[in-house]
């Protein structure tokens, strides 16, 4: 696969990506430093370029503090010299002791990634969840991480539509570096989550989509069936009840189909619906292993059939 590389841009900013980001959660929880290494250089092998963590990943593990996933990709690229052919994504507020968009919470925040990254920069810096505070607040804090060269761009995850409208006429009012991506929860089983209101803003306002879950926690691999043996996964719970929902099945069904045309893997076809959506940039996925990459990158550059886009939408309708 390499030599393939193909970029896309992100939204309004000036940085462009592969089609499929990396997910950094896995790093240092249930992939070691040897095993992340190993999945970073063949993702960058592939022409990858992407690489989306936060600074929470994984404070959940037992043993954990949260930093770990910024760490050892920090070590990775110190180890290879590649930081700047790297786009590095990261967020802020959802840490257990870095909680919260608060302008003094960013900026530690922030300093603590870079640390972490061994950077000087982070290319697109990602509030993590939305809370209350004013967006007046937290986007001047991210505007003068911009203006001090600290972030390249700013972005958003699990925002509602109200509020990115919000912090976007603000940004615009004021002049102040604006959101140019967000993060949604979005696949296949799980559409409400972003289409509707917030893909309405996002669309309007040229915005690119990044989304998360974009495999539903492994569910649209298709290693998970009605009826089938239990799956050795830190989250075969979550992928578990997709099944008890009539789509699932339908989803599944639709994705084998798709797939035995196109001679690939089911997780292939879900990532290349959710590509071709409107304003989808890049979704997301994660390897812990090098042999789970090959399908995902399958996947960003598969194109589908309108029939075939057709049969997936309405099984998943």
């Amino acid at each position: 696969m390499t030599g393939n590389h193909s970029r896309v841009p992100l939204g309004t900013s000036d940085l462009s990506v592969h089609p499929l980001s990396l997910g950094g959660n896995v790093f240092g929880w249930t992939a070691d430093e040897q095993q992340s290494f190993a999945v970073l250089d063949a993702y960058a092998a592939a022409g990858g370029n992407f690489v989306d963590t936060a600074d929470v990943y994984s404070a959940w593990a037992p043993g954990n503090t949260g930093g770990e996933s910024e760490t050892v990709i920090g070590d990775w690229l110190r180890s290879r010299g590649n930081r700047d052919e790297i786009v590095i994504a990261t967020k802020v507020g959802m840490h257990p002791d870095a909680g919260g968009l608060g302008a003094a919470n960013i900026k530690a925040a922030a300093e603590a990634s870079l640390r972490r990254l061994g950077v000087d920069h982070i290319d697109l810096y990602y509030t993590h969840r939305d809370d209350d505070t004013p967006v007046e607040e937290f986007v001047t804090a991210l505007d003068e991480l911009v203006r001090a060269g600290k972030v390249r761009a700013v972005a958003a995850s699990n925002i509602s539509a109200e509020r990115l409208a919000e912090a976007l006429a603000f940004a615009e009012r004021e002049g102040l570096a604006k959101y140019v991506a967000v993060q949604p929860h979005y696949n296949l089983v799980s559409r409400s989550t972003f289409e509707g209101p917030l893909a309405g803003v996002v669309a309007e306002h040229g915005l690119a989509t990044v989304p998360y879950y974009a495999l539903a926690s492994g569910f649209l691999t298709g290693k998970y069936r009605p009826g089938g043996a239990g799956v050795d996964s830190a989250r075969a719970e979550g992928a578990a009840r997709y099944l008890a929902d009539p789509r699932g099945p339908k989803v599944l069904e639709a994705l084998d189909a798709v797939a035995a045309e196109h001679g690939v893997e089911p997780a292939s076809v879900a990532l290349a619906w959710l590509a071709a959506r409107p304003t989808v940039a890049a979704p997301i996925a994660s390897a812990r292993t090098v042999d789970q990459l090959p399908p995902l990158l399958v996947g960003a550059t598969l194109e589908l059939t309108p029939a075939q886009t057709a049969l997936l939408d309405e099984a998943s309708a």
